[in-house]
């Protein structure tokens, strides 16, 4: 696979978390942990039938034990902290901070052998960033001490999937097969911690069901698949710049969903991810 297909099967991942945001109200109030249980279970078992079919199976026992600790944890780090803060914190701020991590990604990855960070990288993050600013922020109501809480979680996150994606590029070898197992271990590691630290509570209408079953089948599921093989064979700079344009594609969604107005602090983010995402493109287009 060429490493600007890799990119764009990356960028799928990206697509389908934009309906992270709509599935994950619709799911309230259930808990963190038990969200975690259920999508994971769900997505971990779409991709071992995935694997199953491919004949892949035989190469889920010549990867090191480490090696599904470090996924394990990546995954069950990143959504138990993002479900977390979620619940603790405006959505607003919170997703703010959350959606730091592309921008993390990008100054990561210059940290990456045989990888630069370039000015127009660094610009055109900064640009992608004030443009999911203005979405995030949008009608916030301001400061709240007593959030605090869900900011820190939601700072961790952004640090945890940035650190999860690059470091993520030092196991090409692994693979994507691997991600089957990542899935079924957060499940596996979600359930007993939910049922010693929440009270379980199940949706009570069927699109909270649907909603369950929509973050394991997408946001939860096919896109850790294709994110996988965008970081580990694509520009992953790139992808963690293109990554701006998940909180604009969700708002989109929720816009179509009629849960938020169309604005135009919604089209001046447009211009600025956009702006933002040919920026880093022209950097990574001039790599020898």
């Amino acid at each position: 696979m060429s490493r600007h297909r890799a990119t764009a099967v990356g960028f799928i991942a990206v697509l389908l978390w934009a309906l992270l945001a709509l599935l994950t109200v619709g799911t309230a109030p259930m808990p963190a942990l038990q969200l975690n249980a259920i999508c994971f279970g769900i997505g971990g078992l779409l991709g071992l039938i995935w694997v199953a079919r491919t004949g892949d199976l035989p190469q889920l026992r010549q990867i090191p034990l480490s090696t599904y600790g470090f996924g394990t944890l990546g995954l069950f780090g990143y959504h138990a902290l993002y479900f977390s803060a979620l619940r603790l914190a405006p959505a607003a701020e919170a997703g703010l901070i959350a959606y730091l991590w592309p921008l993390l990604i990008v100054l990561f990855s210059g940290l990456l052998p045989g990888e630069r960070l370039r000015l127009g990288h660094i610009v055109g993050g900064g640009l992608g960033f004030i443009g999911a600013g203005l979405i995030v922020l949008r009608g916030a109501t301001g400061f709240d001490p007593a959030a605090l809480p869900g900011y820190g979680l939601a700072l961790m996150c952004a640090v945890t999937w940035a650190g999860y994606s690059v470091l993520s590029r030092r196991l090409g070898d692994t693979p994507t097969a691997s991600v089957a197992v990542f899935c079924l271990a957060t499940a596996a590691l979600s359930l007993p911690l939910h049922l010693m630290l929440e009270v379980t509570v199940w949706p009570a209408t069927a699109l909270g069901w649907l909603s369950c079953l929509g973050l394991g089948l997408g946001p939860v599921g096919l896109a850790f698949y294709v994110w996988d093989i965008g970081v580990k064979r694509g520009d992953i700079q790139l992808l963690g710049v293109a990554s701006y344009a998940a909180p604009l594609l969700s708002t989109f969604v929720l816009v179509m969903a009629g849960i938020a107005p169309l604005t135009a602090t919604l089209a001046l983010a447009a211009c600025l991810i956009t702006a933002g995402a040919a920026l880093a493109a022209f950097a990574s287009a001039r790599k020898p």
